[in-house]
């Protein structure tokens, strides 16, 4: 599939070459789903915890004697009925991954991809780079593309460009050893440099 590759400024450098195989495939929501359910669930650090009935301090003394007192039996000031007391089947520190196998991972990332080009949301540019690390500068040539949600991927980032990208709101980088089908999906417009796009490839051929 042939598209054009535009440089920074909107203005048409060529063309490339994309695999069909990653980028023209119809995207199905059922393999996306699950894969951003994955993602979303091992990113969570599971560290909530709450005191159970073992935990709170307290005495273990027996409040009332077990027959005679006309109210209802009961053991020790511990209990999660009393003001105090423990928390019934309260979180407990875990872990909220579940599995995804590899290679459903990676057809994941090939339908996010096809989603963006079937849309007409992928831009491919020759390069990711500036003279100055400047916001001001990558605004202005990012606004002639009409972006204000994107995500930029790139082999590595020089210095510059992520410097210039940080402080611009709705516009995140990613170099492609991070790529992920939330962050892909997350943002409007997808945009790819060169170098991206042959890591992409690589990596998911």
């Amino acid at each position: 599939m042939e598209v054009d590759v535009l440089t920074l400024g909107a203005d048409k450098s060529g063309a490339a070459s994309l695999n069909e195989d990653i980028f023209g495939l119809e995207p199905r929501k059922d393999i996306l789903h699950r894969y951003v359910v994955w993602q979303l669930a091992k990113r969570q650090a599971g560290t909530h915890k709450t005191k159970e009935r073992g935990e709170v301090a307290g005495s273990t003394k027996k409040i009332v004697r077990q027959k005679g007192s006309g109210g209802a039996r009961h053991g020790n000031k511990k209990a999660p009925q009393f003001r105090g007391g423990g928390k019934a089947h309260g979180p407990r520190v875990r872990s909220h991954a579940v599995d995804l196998p590899k290679k459903l991972r990676k057809l994941a990332l090939r339908h996010a991809l096809s989603a963006k080009q079937g849309a007409g949301e992928l831009i491919i540019i020759d390069e990711a780079k500036l003279d100055e690390a400047k916001t001001s500068v990558l605004a202005t040539k990012l606004k002639h593309h009409g972006l204000k949600s994107a995500l930029i991927m790139d082999g590595t980032f020089e210095d510059n460009f992520a410097r210039a990208a940080r402080n611009l709101d709705g516009v995140n980088v990613l170099p492609v050893a991070g790529a992920n089908v939330y962050d892909i999906l997350k943002h409007d417009n997808l945009v790819l440099t060169k170098a991206a796009v042959e890591g992409l490839e690589a990596r998911l051929a």
